[in-house]
């Protein structure tokens, strides 16, 4: 299996002769809105543009999986995300509560079982869904929680991508009851302007990594302008908690290889 980080959530999933693209945002730099407004800066988003692999990692892509794009979350799918899906005809795997939404814009949508229910056939493989808590409170009220998805494949390693969630316990019982042999959960600590973090930031995908045994990914980093943790900080805690050997950050155009019981078998960095 590799996993290619493009960009925030946005990977692809190379798992046999499959390439999933997952939660598409390919908007050029600073084509989106802001996402806080009184702080200051409101920096326009994305704050960078897709990495130079990004076209061709792009061009092998065969199917989607959306995680959530409900309510403004553009930063997992945005226009450019929805033409280049329609445009290529792509399936895109989706929850049943996206799945409508998807359809009227005009993308070949394969609805998935509800959050927590049992695996589905998925591919050559399987698919679970997992619920998301996208923040607490008041603020936790008005966001589109979305899912997370632990994929089965012969001859790879489980893969939980976690989607948009704070370490909730839901996700902390399943990680301990299902222990996927390769995690990717956000680490970038988002707030708005007001309340609390609505995706984990560095302590609790650290603390994430303490429950999990198998590899952790760590991403949604330095590409949103509510993101302020950095990817050399993470690295750095991660090391400091003897934990940088399994808490992987990869930049923007890295491929991460995985063997069979998840252990990393390359790391391809692109030239600078």
């Amino acid at each position: 299996m590799h996993i290619t980080q493009l960009r925030n959530a946005t990977i692809i999933i190379q798992t046999g002769a499959h390439r999933i693209l997952v939660d598409p945002m390919l908007a050029p730099k600073g084509a989106l809105p802001p996402l806080r407004l009184f702080d200051g800066k409101r920096l326009r988003n994305p704050l960078l543009d897709l990495p130079d692999v990004a076209e061709a990692a792009l061009a092998g892509v065969t199917h989607c999986l959306i995680t959530h794009c409900q309510k403004g979350h553009f930063d997992h799918l945005d226009r450019a995300g929805k033409r280049f899906l329609r445009e290529r005809a792509i399936p895109v795997f989706c929850s049943a509560n996206d799945a409508p939404y998807l359809r009227a814009r005009g993308l070949h949508v394969q609805a998935l079982a509800p959050a927590d229910a049992v695996p589905v056939p998925f591919l050559e493989g399987s698919i679970q869904t997992v619920r998301c808590t996208h923040g607490e409170g008041w603020v936790g009220r008005i966001m589109e929680h979305g899912v997370g998805y632990l994929i089965r494949m012969p001859g790879e390693p489980s893969l939980y991508l976690s989607g948009d969630t704070i370490l909730s316990q839901t996700v902390r019982a399943f990680v301990l009851t299902h222990q996927p042999q390769v995690c990717v959960i956000p680490a970038g600590g988002a707030r708005l302007d007001l309340g609390g973090e609505i995706i984990m930031g560095p302590d609790e995908a650290l603390a994430f990594a303490q429950l999990a045994t198998g590899a952790v990914i760590a991403n949604h980093l330095e590409a949103l302008s509510h993101c302020p943790p950095t990817r050399a900080a993470l690295a750095q805690a991660a090391r400091a908690c003897g934990l940088g050997a399994r808490l992987l950050v990869p930049g923007d155009g890295e491929t991460l290889a995985f063997t069979a019981s998840g252990a990393v078998a390359t790391r391809v960095t692109p030239a600078r």
